[in-house]
């Protein structure tokens, strides 16, 4: 333990306590800009600077220790007026017009010139501006960069891609691709943790809330909505609401006003997804050695991009079950257009999703076999969801509870808790046992594959068989378990995977909150809404039988081929 002052307030902290760290427990809060804990230590922004008594030069509080007899000041006049001069610094080189940023009103960096009350900067301004495809998912803004270096930590550290590095040096010093490389060549998997970890609007998904309302206004189009399960415990957090007042009625009353058609729920295709993908795990357990193993879950389309570019010889290990996006598009364009009368094309698909990668996903030539140009039209992140509930006008204080439409708006608890690591893989165990043996399992006996930590490994049993299974979140994880298995440390039989930390709870396409991970939080909500579901086998939900009954014949049908399955093989990544 050391001893030091801050504010002339005494403590006593661990050895290798950093400043930033002690402050906060001491009840003192020290503005950051570039830090992130564990990932991003760097002191580049020079905001956290903090004065040490009986030292000449101030220093940065996020990678400087406590040292026994310090005496700290966080916010002396020196420390003021520095913090307010790197900022206007910084301000300088950054395209400060926030009112058309897509992170105004949630910018780190807007909050800390509010806070520093700096209303004009007495620098001369010069803004980088960097070319870039607009088309693609994922837009990068050079004019709001401020090259904190969180994006090329959280890539490298987190996800293991390396996308991003700082390129030049001394004043020209920015950051961008790896060796300035088009993003469209490069192996980025479109998981959005950029995003999601960026302190301003230098990185945002690309905006296609416009396409939407066009569509809403053309009174040709029948638009219809699916919204993921990971949507529902997220939402609300930008309204400041309580994952218990934001409920799925309130969502669903929200996209009404909107000007939906029809709101569907995702969980209903992602119930279809486990019909398939269930039975498929089942089939290729029985063909034994001669069987592509393990089997991987494919609902993850930057999982899918990262297999493609980085282990293509695993690709025919992917599921050929589509994503519960895609399942819901080519099922709206074929069962629903004909229950409505109406050809494919005049039905726009939207889907709600907590993923950027969804909307190359959509783009995927190979994933449309509706008869229609797409069979899901436009993937909107939750993010762009609630601005368009802003846009217009949505009094969330006074909504009320409505329902999903039916058919495709029934779903499972199974279904929900798609949203979380490890809910794939209990959905599909529920089933699977049931697929076997005719018996339904405790709707609770696959808990076992629960938890957070990035990796984890369980052991199944299906009418007598054990199932070695994993459950993977993150992709640098990910890539540590392709590797294990390169090396044959490890074998399974069945392995889930989604792209991001946390799964999709935690996805690129949320909202974001700076400095904190919430996938955790938003996941035991999924759990819970699971566990209130009064179906909670995604077999028993009638919506699914109808449509085996009227449409699709059984799971693994030619029909159920045609339209539900897909070869991620033929897909397009550039």
């Amino acid at each position: 333990m050391v001893n030091a002052k801050i504010n002339g307030k005494a403590i006593q902290v661990d050895k290798g306590t950093s400043i930033l760290k002690a402050a906060e427990m001491a009840g003192y809060k020290i503005p950051t800009l570039c830090y992130l804990e564990e990932i991003n230590e760097i002191g580049a922004c020079r905001v956290c600077l903090v004065e040490i008594e009986g030292k000449k030069n101030l220093v940065a509080a996020c990678n400087n220790v406590v040292e026994e007899g310090m005496s700290i000041l966080t916010n002396s006049p020196k420390v003021q007026s520095a913090r307010k001069t790197n900022v206007e610094l910084i301000l300088s080189q950054h395209d400060y017009r926030c009112a058309t940023c897509v992170r105004n009103g949630n910018c780190n960096l807007q909050d800390l010139a509010k806070d520093l009350n700096i209303i004009e900067i007495p620098y001369e301004t010069e803004i980088e501006y960097q070319p870039w495809d607009h088309s693609f998912p994922l837009i990068r803004d050079a004019a709001k960069c401020i090259k904190c270096m969180r994006c090329v930590q959280v890539c490298d550290k987190i996800q293991g891609m390396n996308i991003w590095d700082i390129v030049n040096t001394g004043k020209r010093t920015s950051v961008s691709t790896v060796g300035m490389q088009r993003i469209e060549e490069m192996d980025c998997a479109i998981c959005g943790q950029c995003i999601t970890h960026c302190p301003t609007g230098a990185l945002r998904e690309r905006n296609d809330t416009e396409r939407v309302m066009k569509a809403i206004m053309d009174p040709e189009q029948i638009v219809i909505v699916q919204i993921a399960p990971a949507v529902r415990a997220a939402w609300g957090e930008s309204f400041g609401l309580s994952r218990e007042e934001a409920s799925v009625g309130k969502m669903v009353a929200a996209a009404r006003q909107i000007g939906f058609d029809y709101i569907f729920d995702t969980d209903f295709s992602a119930d279809l997804t486990i019909m398939e993908e269930g039975n498929e795990l089942l089939e290729r357990v029985a063909q034994g050695k001669e069987a592509k193993m393990p089997m991987f879950t494919s609902c993850c389309p930057g999982w899918v991009r990262f297999v493609k570019t980085q282990y293509p010889q695993y690709i025919d290990h992917l599921s050929t079950a589509k994503s519960p996006q895609q399942m819901f598009g080519a099922v709206a364009k074929t069962y629903y257009a004909k229950t409505l009368g109406v050809t494919p094309d005049q039905i726009f698909c939207v889907s709600v999703m907590p993923c950027t990668a969804k909307k190359y996903e959509c783009d995927v030539p190979q994933v449309n076999d509706s008869g229609a140009d797409k069979d899901v039209d436009v993937a909107l992140t939750t993010r762009e969801f609630v601005r368009m509930m802003r846009a217009a006008q949505v009094n969330i204080a006074t909504l009320e509870e409505e329902e999903f439409d039916e058919p495709l708006g029934l779903g499972t608890g199974a279904g929900v808790i798609f949203g979380v690591t490890g809910g794939v893989m209990e959905a599909a165990l529920r089933s699977a046992v049931y697929f076997a043996t005719g018996k339904n399992p405790g709707a609770d006996d696959f808990t076992i594959v629960r938890g957070e930590d990035g990796i984890r490994e369980a052991t199944a049993e299906i009418a007598g068989t054990k199932v070695r299974a994993a459950i993977v979140s993150g992709l640098g994880n990910a890539r540590k378990l392709m590797e294990r298995l390169e090396r044959g440390e490890v074998q399974y039989d069945f392995v889930e995977v989604m792209a991001c930390p946390g799964g999709c709870a935690g996805g690129g396409g949320q909202p974001i909150h700076d400095g904190e991970e919430l996938a955790c939080e938003r996941g035991q909500r999924l759990y819970a809404l699971d566990a209130t579901s009064q179906l909670r086998f995604s077999h028993e939900n009638p919506a699914i039988v109808q449509i085996y009954d009227r449409f699709l014949e059984k799971p693994l049908s030619h029909k159920a081929h045609e339209l539900l399955h897909t070869r991620q093989a033929e897909w397009d990544i550039r």
